[in-house]
């Protein structure tokens, strides 16, 4: 810092911090003239032969202006700098007020949210239950099922439509006889049991047969999302033309080598299966005991979180979410309204965030916890066996510093994880497959 920059703070909380900065008017004054002289230069007065205006008449019609720009570069230069010198965690931009010309010094206040010092409580107090699964055979034969339903075919079938089979048919909706928007369409395919329509459609459809034509009868619920419709009776005219079932793909070397397999035949396919399985478990085991041990952390640290961290996570928030819809709906994320996302949408769950960061910062610092570059380097790999080419992968995550630091702090934060979970106490609790990584996918939304 400058030695001729004057500093006293005043922490008015846990998460503010007033600096009061004096800067000697000499300062100011230096640069205002050096600026006068610039703009007499090329100032143009009436009367005047450009650069020839007597500097009392800069100054009078230019000075106080002029004036008024040097003091908020100073004071836009100064504050950072006063800031690092006194060494503070500063969240956001500063707030400038109380600007004055004191004593030969220029005196202004400013005040910045700080990064709250926190003292972590009920480290030693966590108990959570840790949840792991085993991948039993039948969970992969469950599996490799799955795999060839999602490749299966339908075929015609004669009698009537049952569960799992697929229905095609024409359908006109009529409300006290009159046609409504929407409520009509040709060569419909429906999955019985797909639960796809509102209650009672496929229940009508279901016991119909390829030819058969019938009205059903149906409500819409209360809180369908077409309120022209919500809660009202309607009559639908259905006329099944096409009944089919579901045909499974034979697991035969066509079949494995959709997934890989050249070799080994089934026995290779259920390995790999179950070893894809266990990456499951073991990364959604990891999530769940992570979340467990977080919940158990915040509620026994509840702190104000300066105003700028918690604007900051909301829009990240708010961003992820549009990334997403993107995704879903194939439009760009600047084309969403943001207003249809208000804050209070994210607050709590930013607040959450915001105050879990603070925490797993305070615990890195306090224990003194650096990132473990050889699980960095492990979390890589494991990362790159899920792609085609895992080489590639490893080098972009090794050459991207970007990239690369993001891993590091998702290692440092599960290392973070391992040393809470060391000084509380964890029990071990075995849940079925699905449970786990349904808990998982939940704990993602």
């Amino acid at each position: 810092m400058a030695t001729d920059l004057q500093v006293t703070t005043n922490k008015l909380s846990n998460k503010e911090t007033q600096l009061t900065v004096k800067v000697p008017v000499e300062k100011i004054q230096n640069k205002v003239e050096g600026r006068i002289s610039q703009v007499a230069k090329t100032a143009k007065i009436d009367g005047f032969r450009k650069g020839k205006v007597p500097m009392s008449h800069i100054r009078s019609q230019y000075g106080a202006g002029i004036q008024q720009e040097v003091i908020n570069d100073v004071i836009r230069d100064t504050v950072f700098e006063a800031i690092k010198a006194e060494d503070i965690r500063a969240v956001g931009m500063p707030n400038i007020d109380d600007v004055k010309l004191e004593d030969d010094f220029l005196v202004y206040q400013a005040t910045v949210e700080i990064f709250p010092e926190i003292d972590v409580q009920g480290i030693d107090e966590i108990e959570v239950e840790r949840h792991t699964a085993t991948v039993s055979d039948e969970y992969v034969d469950t599996m490799i099922e799955n795999l060839q339903k999602q490749r299966q075919e339908y075929v015609e079938k004669k009698g009537k439509a049952a569960k799992d089979n697929q229905v095609t048919f024409d359908f006109e909706g009529s409300i006290d006889g009159e046609k409504f928007e929407g409520g009509s369409a040709e060569d419909f395919k429906l999955v019985i049991g797909s639960n796809q329509m509102i209650p009672g459609f496929e229940a009508g459809i279901k016991g119909m047969k390829a030819g058969e034509e019938k009205v059903i009868d149906v409500t819409f619920p209360e809180d369908y999302q077409a309120e022209n419709l919500a809660g009202k009776e309607a009559q639908f005219k259905i006329n099944v033309k096409l009944v089919e079932k579901p045909k499974l793909p034979e697991i035969d070397d066509e079949f494995l080598e959709l997934f890989g397999v050249t070799e080994g035949g089934v026995e290779k396919l259920k390995e790999d299966v179950r070893k894809n399985m266990e990456r499951e478990i073991k990364n959604a085991a990891r999530s769940q005991v992570k979340q467990a041990t977080f919940d158990a952390l915040l509620e026994k640290n509840e702190f104000d979180v300066p105003n700028a961290m918690l604007e900051q996570e909301i829009e990240r928030q708010r961003n992820m979410m549009m990334q997403r819809f993107s995704q879903q709906f194939g439009a760009s994320a600047d084309s969403f309204d943001k207003d249809m996302l208000p804050n209070e949408l994210f607050e709590e769950q930013a607040l959450r965030a915001a105050r879990l960061g603070i925490i797993v910062a305070r615990v890195i610092d306090t224990k003194g916890l650096e990132v473990d570059q050889e699980r960095v380097e492990n979390f890589i790999k494991e990362a790159a066996e899920n792609y085609e080419d895992p080489s590639e992968v490893i080098e972009y995550y090794t050459n991207d510093k970007e990239q690369r630091a993001n891993i590091e702090s998702v290692v440092l934060e599960d290392q973070v994880v391992d040393y809470l979970i060391s000084q509380g106490k964890v029990t071990d609790k075995e849940v079925s497959y699905q449970d786990l990584l349904a808990a998982q996918q939940q704990q993602a939304m």
